[in-house]
C-alpha cells in the first residue's frame, strides 16, 4: 500500500540532505581554501617582518636578532622558522632551528619563491624565499618557513565540525520534515477521525473546518455518504412496500383456507405452508432492511424509549396471557441500529420468552462499555444445549406443540448480526429458563459531545 506520509518523508529527507549537503560542500571548501590563504598569507608577513628587519640591520647583527625575536622564534621546534645568510658565508637561524638548517638557496633570482619541502629533523614546511640586494653591492638570501602540520592539524579540526554541523543541521532538517509532514497531514488525519465520528454525531462532515486542499474532497465524502443513504433509503421503502403489497394476497388466501376449514375441508397443510411462507417472507424482508443499514448511514436509537415502550406493550399481553412482566432499562441507552429493527428484536424475543414462560418474564438493559447488553429472560424449560445452534436456523422448531414457525429467534439472530452484533442463548440463573441476550454497539451519548 502506498504511504503518502513514507513519500513525504522520504522526498523532504531527501531534499533536505542534498541541500544541506550542497551547501556544506560550498561552505567547506570556502573556508578550507581560506584557511589555506591565511596560512600562506601568515608565512608571507613573516617573510616581510625579517626582510624589513634585515633592510634596516643588516649592518647590525645583534639589532637585526633583537627585532625578529618573536617568541615563536624561540622555542626549539615551534614549527616556525627563519633563515638568513650572504654571499660572504655569513648565516644567521631562528633559535627554533637548533642545529638543523634550512635547505641551501638556489642560485640568485629575482622575485619571490614558495614551496613545500621537508626539514631536516623531519617536518613538512612551507616555506618562502627572497633574494636581496643590500646598497648595491651585497646579495642577501632570506628564507622563512612553518610547519604544515599545523595547517593540516587546523583543517582537521575544521573538518570535525563542519561534519558536526553537517550531522546537526541533518537531524534538524529531518525532525523539520517529519514536523512538517506531519503538520500537512494533519488534515487527512482528522478527515479520517471525523469519518469515522460521524456515526456518534449524526451529521455530515464541514468543509469549511478543512484547508481548500482537502475540502473538496469533504464535499464529495459528503455526497457520496448522501447518495448511499438515499440508495438504502429507496431499498428499504421498497422492501416495505412489497411487503405490505404480499400481505393482502396473504390475509385473501388465509381467509379462503379459513373458510374452506369452517365446511370441514383438511387444510392443515396449506395452513401451516403459508405460515411459513409469512415468516420466510417477514425475515428475508428483515434482512433487506437492516443490509448496510450500519454502514450507510449513522443509525442510532434511544435504547430506552424503545425498549421502555415494547415493555409496557408486552406487559398488557402478559397481562392477559396470565404471566407477569418486569423490565429494568437503564437511562440514557444509545444504541447503533434502526429503531424498527431493534423493535423486532425485542418483539421476536418477548413473543417467545411470553409462549414458552410459565409465569414470569424479566426484560433488562444496561450499558458496558462500549456495548448495550439486552437480557430477555423466562421461567419456561429453556432450550437444551444441543439444540441452541438449531434454534437460530431457518424453519428449525424444537417443539411442534407450541405455535409457531420456528423463525423467530433466526430473524433475530440475522438481525443482531447485520448490526455486528451478538446473540447468546443460555440459561437464566434467577429464572431458570432460557435467557436470550443480545450484544450491540454503544452510541456516545448527546450529553458527552
Amino acid at each position: 500500500m502506498i504511504s503518502l506520509r513514507r513519500r513525504a518523508v522520504a522526498g523532504g529527507m531527501l531534499w533536505a540532505a542534498i541541500t544541506i549537503f550542497l551547501g556544506l560542500a560550498g561552505l567547506s571548501s570556502y573556508t578550507l581554501t581560506a584557511t589555506k590563504q591565511r596560512f600562506t598569507d601568515q608565512v608571507a608577513n613573516q617573510h616581510t617582518q625579517v626582510v624589513v628587519a634585515l633592510g634596516n640591520y643588516y649592518e647590525n647583527i645583534d639589532a637585526l636578532r633583537r627585532t625578529i625575536a618573536d617568541p615563536v622564534y624561540q622555542r626549539p621546534f615551534s614549527g616556525q622558522y627563519w633563515q638568513i645568510e650572504n654571499d660572504q658565508g655569513l648565516l644567521l637561524t631562528s633559535p627554533s632551528l637548533v642545529e638543523t638548517l634550512l635547505p641551501q638557496p638556489s642560485a640568485p633570482s629575482e622575485g619571490i619563491e614558495s614551496r613545500e619541502f621537508m626539514g631536516q629533523n623531519g617536518e613538512r614546511l612551507f616555506g618562502v624565499a627572497q633574494w636581496l640586494t643590500l646598497d648595491g653591492e651585497s646579495s642577501w638570501h632570506v628564507q622563512v618557513a612553518a610547519n604544515v602540520q599545523t595547517l593540516d592539524a587546523e583543517i582537521a579540526d575544521l573538518r570535525r565540525t563542519l561534519l558536526l554541523a553537517f550531522a546537526i543541521i541533518c537531524s534538524v532538517g529531518i525532525i523539520g520534515a517529519l514536523v512538517q509532514v506531519t503538520v500537512v497531514l494533519q488534515p487527512l488525519n482528522d478527515l479520517r477521525a471525523d469519518v469515522k465520528r460521524r456515526w456518534d454525531e449524526e451529521a455530515g462532515m464541514q468543509p469549511s473546518a478543512y484547508p481548500i486542499e482537502v475540502a473538496p474532497l469533504v464535499t464529495d465524502i459528503n455526497t457520496l455518504l448522501k447518495r448511499n443513504q438515499e440508495i438504502i433509503g429507496r431499498s428499504r421503502r421498497q422492501a416495505a412496500d412489497l411487503a405490505h403489497a404480499i400481505k393482502t394476497p396473504s390475509a385473501i388466501m388465509r381467509n379462503e383456507l379459513g373458510a374452506l376449514q369452517t365446511r370441514g375441508v383438511a387444510v392443515t397443510d396449506a395452513m401451516n405452508a403459508l405460515d411459513t411462507l409469512d415468516a420466510q417472507l417477514k425475515r428475508s424482508f428483515a434482512r433487506m432492511r437492516a443490509d448496510g443499514s450500519q454502514n450507510a448511514m449513522p443509525v442510532i436509537t434511544d435504547g430506552t424509549e424503545t425498549l421502555s415502550r415494547m415493555a409496557r406493550a408486552f406487559t398488557a399481553l402478559a397481562r392477559n396471557a396470565g404471566r407477569t412482566l418486569s423490565s429494568d432499562i437503564a437511562p440514557g441507552l444509545r444504541v447503533r441500529i434502526d429503531k424498527s429493527d431493534l423493535e423486532e428484536i425485542t418483539g421476536n424475543l418477548l413473543d417467545n420468552a411470553m409462549k414458552w414462560s410459565t409465569s414470569h418474564v424479566h426484560l433488562n438493559a444496561a450499558r458496558s462499555g462500549n456495548k448495550i447488553i439486552i437480557k430477555i429472560e423466562d421461567d419456561g424449560p429453556g432450550i437444551a444445549d444441543v439444540d441452541k445452534t438449531l434454534a437460530t436456523q431457518s424453519g428449525q422448531r424444537l417443539d411442534t406443540v407450541k405455535p409457531g414457525t420456528g423463525l423467530g429467534l433466526a430473524i433475530v439472530d440475522d438481525l443482531v448480526h447485520a448490526y455486528d452484533g451478538a446473540l447468546t442463548l443460555g440459561q437464566s440463573a434467577e429464572h431458570g429458563g432460557l435467557c436470550a441476550e443480545i450484544t450491540l454497539e454503544a452510541a456516545r451519548s448527546k450529553a458527552s459531545r
